[in-house]
């Protein structure tokens, strides 16, 4: 199963991409993150449904003290075969 999320809120310059990498890389979930020009972080997380679940719960509750999600926007797409998780 793969997710695309694009998540709002303090999300930029406070760890997010490297702690979502780091905790995807633990849960062997596969695919990417990257920041975006309006402030939002998009990324693409593939593997079982459960993992999967548990990690946006994560994503949710913030894997730092200094990241404070605000909204997700996530949608369900078909499996695209990443290997890995990537920063971008």
């Amino acid at each position: 199963m793969r997710k695309h999320l694009t998540i709002s809120g303090r999300v930029q310059g406070v760890g997010f991409r490297n702690s979502a990498q780091m905790r995807a890389k633990e849960m062997n979930l596969y695919g990417w993150v990257q920041n975006n020009d309006d402030g939002t972080v998009e990324l693409e997380v593939e593997g079982k449904e459960e993992r999967l679940n548990t990690f946006i719960q994560q994503l949710d509750e913030g894997l730092n003290k200094f990241i404070n999600v605000e909204h997700m926007e996530i949608e369900t797409m078909e499996d695209y075969g990443y290997d890995s998780f990537q920063t971008r």
